[in-house]
């Protein structure tokens, strides 16, 4: 079981990324999954997630109406759609399948995860 992330890249304040996250070697369309992201010095910490049919989503509250979470269980795939982005969202990002089917928050509650892409949003 494998999952991939990419997308991530040097951006400008204000400007947009597409972040995606490709599953191999196993179907995720029964589990939740999310995105978690770290920055230096800091631990890692819950950006958004999405439940295994895409009906529910939640998201850090500082990057609500910015990131969008979506899912096509057709492809295995997850994408984190990011907007108006923030000198303070530069960190590493991970994507992640969780042990269930719906919205989690917390780290122990998945199971499989990327390798994480670094996203640097420069002022």
């Amino acid at each position: 079981v494998q999952l991939q992330a990419s997308g991530g890249g040097l951006v400008q304040a204000g400007g947009p990324l597409r972040l995606s996250c490709a599953a191999s070697g196993a179907a995720f369309d029964n589990y939740g999954m999310g995105w978690f992201r770290q920055a230096p010095g800091k631990e890692r910490e819950f950006v958004a997630a999405i439940s295994w049919n895409g009906a529910t989503t939640r998201y850090l509250e500082s990057v609500k109406d910015r990131f969008t979470i979506s899912r096509d269980n057709a492809k295995n795939t997850m994408n984190l759609q990011m907007n108006n982005l923030k000198t303070e969202d530069t960190a590493a990002y991970y994507c992640a399948v969780a042990r269930g089917a719906y919205i989690y928050t917390r780290q122990d509650n998945y199971n499989y995860w990327g390798q994480g892409t670094q996203v640097t949003v420069s002022s």
